[in-house]
């Protein structure tokens, strides 16, 4: 008699990558990036990687520091799932300014407001467009 396992095939958990459409009177926040340079000059909703033992809000919210020196409150996260460079995910979600003048402190180099008319004016990082039109939906009337 042969023994039969039923063994699931192991997915690697992805590394999730979590990003904040902020929004601030009728506009959303557009980051430009300055590294890597593969990346460099194209625009990005900002966020970044979880740390170890962080939940995904806690993590936007640090990152909005760390990057940007602003502090902002999550809000709904954004449906969808959109894969970034193999084994890595991004997840996004809607966030309000709470204090402070967003200014590009790591990793960007320009920051923009941006009317839901002038969503196009910029060159988005591919990963980033579909989460950008999802957001583009939920900007809010000035």
């Amino acid at each position: 008699m042969t023994e039969r396992t039923t063994e699931t095939p192991r997915h690697p958990v992805p590394v999730v990558v979590v990003a904040g459409a902020l929004y601030d009177r009728g506009r959303l926040l557009a980051a430009r990036r300055s590294a890597p340079a593969d990346l460099a000059g194209r625009w990005e909703l900002p966020g970044g990687k979880l740390e170890p033992g962080e939940g995904p809000e806690e993590a936007l919210v640090r990152e909005f520091r760390e990057e940007l020196g602003v502090e902002v409150e999550p809000g709904e996260r954004i449906p969808g799932e959109w894969p970034l460079k193999p084994g890595y995910v991004l997840r996004v979600w809607t966030a309000r300014l709470l204090s402070g003048e967003p200014r590009p402190l790591e990793d960007h180099d320009e920051l923009r407001w941006l009317s839901r008319s002038e969503l196009d004016s910029v060159d988005w990082l591919d990963q980033d467009r579909p989460a950008v039109a999802e957001a583009g939906l939920r900007l809010p009337e000035r």
